[in-house]
């Protein structure tokens, strides 16, 4: 473990960005007085005259974004999740998703793991809010390379794309040569007693808890799963039917989010006991991200918890 590199998912976006923006002049990027700290910055600084910053004014920004998108460029909209998901949803459901415009959305600092910015800033009900609208899609990377090739691919795509990131250094457990396919789970361990999806950054901790599951004689299968919408219902399905209990995990509320996805094809699919790992209902605090994983039950030691609840209710 100790030789596993920490970087920060929105270097993924920032390093991303610049590196499309060289392949494409149609992408320009939109900020909102968050540039550094979105690292949008790094665009800014590359293609000054492709960067437009507006000030604390996210709807203004969500309707820029549109009408730049109907003149063929590419927008990028870079703030915080909290803010592009709350305080613009209406511009993105009625302006960006009804007429199925070409926007991008990079809505930073996800989840509790912002630390001590506190429950304002901490984004814990965006992929409920973005995964509803339609034409849009909606991704969750769980590392550096993750993000950067999920932008690349959002670059490509024409449609409405949220690509949801945070602030903190997080491990780097996916490889650059590693496939990323929309809509497809990646399989980081397999196993026969009980599936464990993960959604984000937080998949260390559940690789960790795979770990601690095996030394204790339990087989977990470990689906990464990036892409909340569309989601892989084929991986959903396949994961119920062959170890029959399934436990979520995400640095989200449970209501709304990746767990209930995932339940919403395993009710339809493939009916197995489930447990959802998250935030439970309530507002985040300020405190380290360690503290925090701690205080709203993320770490490892939870998700093992929660899988050996999950296999009793397997069990009858």
């Amino acid at each position: 473990m100790s030789e596993i590199k920490w970087k920060a998912t929105r270097d993924g976006y920032g390093d991303a960005l610049v590196e499309m923006g060289a392949q494409d002049e149609r992408i320009v990027v939109l900020g909102a007085d968050l540039t550094d700290s979105t690292r949008a910055l790094w665009f800014a600084q590359k293609y000054p005259d492709r960067f437009f910053d507006f000030g604390i004014a996210e709807q203004n920004m969500l309707n820029a974004a549109a009408g730049l998108a109907m003149v063929g460029k590419i927008p990028w909209v870079s703030t915080y999740g909290v803010f592009v998901a709350g305080r613009a949803w209406d511009q993105i459901r009625t302006t960006t998703c009804y007429s199925n415009l070409n926007v991008k959305i990079g809505g930073a600092h996800g989840g509790i793991s912002v630390g001590q910015d506190g429950a304002t800033h901490q984004a814990l009900e965006d992929v409920a809010t973005m995964r509803v609208l339609p034409n849009m899609t909606v991704i969750v990377p769980a590392d550096y390379y993750e993000t950067k090739k999920a932008v690349i691919w959002a670059c490509k795509h024409v449609g409405p794309v949220y690509v949801r990131f945070g602030r903190e250094p997080v491990p780097i457990v996916t490889k650059p040569e590693d496939p990323f396919i929309m809509g497809k789970a990646n399989l980081i361990n397999d196993g026969t007693d009980v599936t464990i999806m993960n959604n984000g950054p937080v998949l260390w901790e559940c690789m960790k808890a795979v770990q601690t599951l095996k030394e204790k004689g339990i087989s977990a299968r470990l689906l990464n799963m990036h892409t909340v919408k569309p989601i892989d219902r084929e991986a959903i399905a396949k994961a119920a039917r062959e170890t029959g209990a399934i436990v979520t995990v995400e640095e989200h509320q449970v209501m709304g989010g990746f767990g209930s996805a995932v339940a919403e094809v395993v009710v339809q699919t493939y009916p197995v006991p489930m447990r959802f790992i998250g935030i439970q209902d309530r507002f985040g605090e300020s405190g380290t991200p360690e503290e925090l994983f701690e205080e709203f039950g993320l770490t490892a030691k939870h998700i093992v918890a929660a899988v050996e609840d999950v296999l009793k209710a397997k069990r009858g």
